[in-house]
């Protein structure tokens, strides 16, 4: 039998998808909520992934200790993480394994957010911001989207800051989870060997009485604007440089050539940035990334060198921007969308990666792509279009952040 793709919409406003191969040895299955650090307000910053924490503290049928011992008694390899527009949670198992998964993972998307739980938890966040704290790269990171968004709330700390955390209260992050933990919110992806029918009456067992709210993420277009600035940090003796530029959305069929224009400039491995600032010694790491949000896209590049070398570093690494497209040999677009092609497929050989590949699909752009169809996307790229991507954005206005030791600056 071939792969097969099915959704359903049950009645309360969960989506279920699935991409069924009979050929596979193992399952997937995860609930993909579409809320993350942009939905939320100044004043609960760091909710979404401090929820994410809280969902596994226990529900009313199970204690925390349960859900775990549970996921390790199926063998499952299972996970969560909270990104600036999802919070994902999900179980890669073996197919028998499938109901319980389910109904495991249906559970603690109804967890008790206890009062005890949640101060206790408390500290166990603020550490962990005091650890991407400590990385040099984070912190440039952290405020280099502060700098490109400005007040647009894909600007917002996903961890949230100590200050937001030590204020948050417990009925703070009950009423966000009212809101936006809604069926109508949410998708169940599921891949690998797949029973269809199982999988939608197990959803529906659990999931099929939660009742809609009909959130809505607010959409408002960020006021972008050229600035540069330098922090002196006392915490770091390298020189760190990030540049953030507007770039296509998620939706925007222009992705994939953005994509390419992106990794032909800057993959870490023999891309412009790499001949230019890498190999001949100049910066220890230099890269670039497309980066597709909703409805709003952004172009980002890194470096990190020695101090003494900023300057020169930052010089050549604009220039290289500025010249994306002179005399490009149609060999490193097809380099470019060759790597690509492999992460993708790298990505998809596993029921964990496609499940997680089909429900980016359906949340951002509503609709289903074989692998195949994907691949033949990045295939159909040429000069000519990453040419027109370039023209449309030209890297501008840029924002640039730059992290020096503090006696260099």
């Amino acid at each position: 039998m071939s792969i097969q793709f099915k959704h359903t919409t049950l009645p309360n406003g969960l989506t279920i998808v699935a991409e069924i191969n009979p050929d596979a040895h193992t399952a997937a299955v995860g609930y993909l909520v579409k809320t993350g650090a942009r939905d939320e307000t100044p004043a609960d910053m760091g909710v979404s992934h401090f929820l994410e924490h809280m969902m596994f503290k226990g529900t009313q049928r199970r204690t925390a200790d349960d859900v775990n011992r549970e996921f390790d008694e199926m063998g499952a390899n299972y996970n969560a993480y909270t990104s600036h527009e999802v919070t994902f949670y999900f179980a890669h198992i073996l197919p028998e394994y499938l109901a319980p998964s389910i109904d495991l993972l249906g559970d603690i998307m109804r967890p008790s957010l206890r009062d005890e739980e949640f101060n206790m938890e408390k500290n166990v966040i603020i550490e962990e911001i005091g650890m991407y704290d400590d990385r040099p790269h984070w912190r440039l990171q952290d405020q280099l989207l502060e700098d490109f968004f400005g007040s647009h709330t894909l600007g917002f700390r996903v961890l949230g800051t100590p200050q937001t955390i030590t204020d948050m209260t417990a009925s703070q992050m009950r009423a966000y989870f009212a809101e936006r933990y809604s069926p109508d919110n949410i998708i169940v992806a599921a891949t690998g060997k797949i029973d269809w029918n199982q999988l939608v009456e197990e959803v529906e067992k659990i999931s099929g009485h939660w009742a809609p709210s009909a959130t809505k993420r607010q959409y408002i277009t960020p006021n972008f604007t050229a600035s540069a600035r330098t922090v002196a940090d006392d915490r770091t003796n390298r020189h760190y440089i990030g540049l953030m530029a507007p770039g296509p959305s998620a939706q925007d069929n222009d992705r994939y050539a953005a994509k390419v224009l992106a990794d032909y400039l800057g993959d870490t491995e023999g891309s412009r940035i790499y001949w230019s600032l890498i190999d001949p010694g100049l910066a220890d790491e230099a890269d670039m990334a497309f980066l597709g949000y909703d409805q709003i896209g952004s172009f980002y590049a890194y470096a990190s060198c020695d101090p003494d070398k900023g300057e020169q570093v930052e010089s050549i690494l604009i220039d290289v921007l500025n010249h994306a497209i002179d005399e490009i040999d149609p060999s490193e677009i097809e380099r470019a969308k060759n790597k690509l092609a492999t992460l993708a497929t790298l990505q998809g050989e596993r029921p964990l990666g496609r499940m997680q590949a089909i429900a980016a699909q359906w949340a951002y752009q509503g609709e289903y792509l074989t692998l195949s169809d994907e691949l033949a996307r990045f295939a159909t790229i040429d000069r000519d279009d990453v040419q027109r991507v370039f023209n449309q954005y030209r890297f501008s206005p840029q924002t640039i952040l730059r992290l020096t030791p503090a006696e260099s600056s």
